[in-house]
């Protein structure tokens, strides 16, 4: 099972860095898989700490996404790092080991502190249209044309009916991202022909 989290991470400088992430978990290890090149792979290969914090605030993982990653933050009570004000609950993990791979290393990390601050109650449509419209953004280089305009017109249904104004400001970003996205596509489309 996959879980979507957001990891908070830092580097040397202690430069803060923040990405939605989906990670695992193996027996009693959480394993982040972050792609190469990416700040997270570089901080946990230095750092080797982080934060995973839970969130139903959609905005974030849609911000971070499209560029904004200016989040409030606290402390974190054991690790070098930062938990994002808006988490409902975070665990502070240390890498015990990794799994190497050309595409995506594997951090398995051993929980370290866990704290809940307010429950979870559940996702809207609408928070889960923006979720699954972000992880589709994350993969837009990867995904056909049609699959993309496919995805976002059904996701667009839970948008209309049931966003507040969070979800509608994150769809926004989102949407601004696939749109920017399809427009290269299509530019590129009319060189070739």
């Amino acid at each position: 099972m996959i879980y979507e989290t957001i990891i908070s991470s830092i580097n040397k400088a202690g430069d803060l860095h923040i990405a939605p992430m989906g990670i695992t978990k193996e027996n009693d290890l959480f394993v982040i898989a972050p792609f190469k090149p990416s700040q997270t792979l570089d901080n946990l290969s230095t750092i080797k700490q982080a934060v995973i914090n839970m969130t139903d605030d959609v905005s974030v993982i849609a911000g971070c996404l499209t560029g904004r990653r200016n989040w409030p933050v606290k402390e974190a009570n054991t690790v070098n790092g930062h938990i994002l004000c808006a988490a409902l609950s975070h665990i502070e993990v240390e890498v015990s080991f990794v799994e190497e791979d050309e595409l995506r290393p594997r951090f398995h990390c051993k929980e370290v502190y866990t704290e809940t601050h307010a429950p979870f109650k559940g996702f809207n449509r609408a928070q889960a249209a923006v979720l699954e419209a972000a992880i589709l953004v994350s993969r837009l280089r990867m995904l056909p044309l049609a699959k993309i305009r496919s995805e976002i017109d059904y996701l667009q249904i839970a948008i209309d009916k049931t966003a507040g104004e969070k979800e509608k400001l994150a769809w926004d970003w989102l949407m601004k991202s696939v749109e920017k996205h399809l427009d290269m596509k299509n530019g590129e489309a009319e060189l070739k022909s």
